[in-house]
């Protein structure tokens, strides 16, 4: 075994240690997470339904188009230009799409690719305390990203890359722009024959949504002075000053081992850890089956699971009203399965694929992912 392999165990066996007791490190302890303090959470919904059903742990594994919105390391990785549209019914009546085009440069040393996601609803009846029954008017709700990405090969072992994207967040007649940065690294090896991954990936480090907008106008009825007789006065137009919110940043370690490689046929484990900035630590897993290229016909397929932990916040005693419930802490939620398979058909250098996914969210129902690529 060579010493950059033995190095590349070292960090598999790393991240698969941060990746499988991370439950058993969170503590019930008072600390100073940003519960539910963010914006902008569309840009954690994911691209791809291959991602979708491996879940975040797919980034030590992408190297195709979505490596654009997984790990942008991966990309240097790409083997042909390809480009690749994916979307979901999201719940309420919201979806999200994702859009991906990328192409390898220089012989394979580096890649480029832009990205851009988008989220939302329209068209939705607008009530208020005073109107339960509604106002008669409609409001809609629209976030997008625009990304651009480059990855470069620094070695046959090693690849880093970023991607610099720009956030659009309006809220009915309220609107918000941010900047952010996605910064990811890949480390790959063998065993033998056997392929093993290694990413370190930090998403949407960047500057804060802050809204502004005709929404945020109201009327403004200033106090007489102290010692002076109340006097009726008419509203004077004023804006409200909205705070500045802070993007979703998520840090992931995540690695893949092939388990069996023969051939074609592969059978691929994976597993990640997460550190948000908004909630506790999570951690997650998943397996992929899949066989290239079938009977030389052309057709390849592939099957995949994966299942994701995330712990409740630390709550205790919370009350709504006459409504009150307590949340344990450290404990977790189990709304994190997701399943799905591929197929795909390259003849010469052409390659068309169709991935589908399901993943329960819990409380929230299941959704289905679709997505479909091309590469040339």
């Amino acid at each position: 075994m060579t010493k950059s392999s033995v190095c590349g165990l070292g960090a598999i066996g790393l991240a698969m240690v941060l990746a499988t007791p991370a439950a058993a490190q969170i503590s019930t302890r008072t600390d100073n997470t940003a519960y539910g303090g963010t914006s902008g959470e569309f840009l954690l919904l994911g691209a791809g339904a291959r991602g979708a059903a491996l879940g975040g742990a797919y980034a030590a594994l992408a190297t195709d188009v979505t490596a654009l919105y997984y790990n942008p390391a991966g990309l240097a990785q790409l083997p042909r230009p390809a480009a690749m549209v994916s979307t979901y019914d999201y719940v309420a009546g919201t979806r999200y799409s994702w859009l991906g085009l990328a192409f390898p440069l220089g012989g394979g040393v580096r890649a480029i690719g832009l990205s851009a996601g988008t989220f939302g609803f329209s068209n939705q009846p607008e009530y208020t305390v005073d109107q339960p029954d509604g106002t008669g008017r409609t409001y809609s709700v629209a976030e997008t990203f625009l990304a651009g990405t480059y990855a470069q090969n620094f070695s046959d072992r090693f690849s880093a890359g970023f991607s610099f994207k720009f956030i659009s967040d309006k809220l009915a007649e309220t609107r918000a722009g941010a900047f952010a940065v996605d910064f990811g690294t890949s480390f790959h090896a063998t065993i033998g024959a056997r392929p093993i991954r290694a990413s370190f990936v930090l998403q949407n480090l960047g500057s804060q949504l802050k809204h502004d907008g005709s929404g945020l106008d109201a009327g403004v009825t200033r106090p007489p002075p102290l010692g002076t007789p109340e006097v009726p006065q008419e509203p004077q137009p004023a804006r409200l000053r909205a705070s500045g919110w802070d993007l979703p940043v998520l840090f992931r370690v995540s690695a893949a081992l092939d388990l069996y490689s023969s051939g074609q046929n592969r059978v691929t484990a994976l597993g990640e850890f997460t550190q948000p900035n908004n909630t506790k630590p999570g951690a997650g897993g998943g397996l992929e089956l899949s066989s290239a290229n079938i009977g030389n016909s052309g057709f390849s397929l592939a099957a995949r699971a994966s299942y994701t932990i995330h712990p409740y916040n630390n709550v205790n005693d919370i009350s709504f009203g006459a409504l009150s419930t307590t949340a344990s802490s450290g404990s977790f939620t189990e709304d994190g399965i997701a399943v799905g398979g591929g197929l795909a058909y390259g003849k010469g250098s052409l390659r068309l694929g169709f991935d589908y996914a399901w993943r329960d969210l819990g409380l929230l129902g299941g959704t289905n992912f679709l997505s479909f690529s091309v590469g040339w």
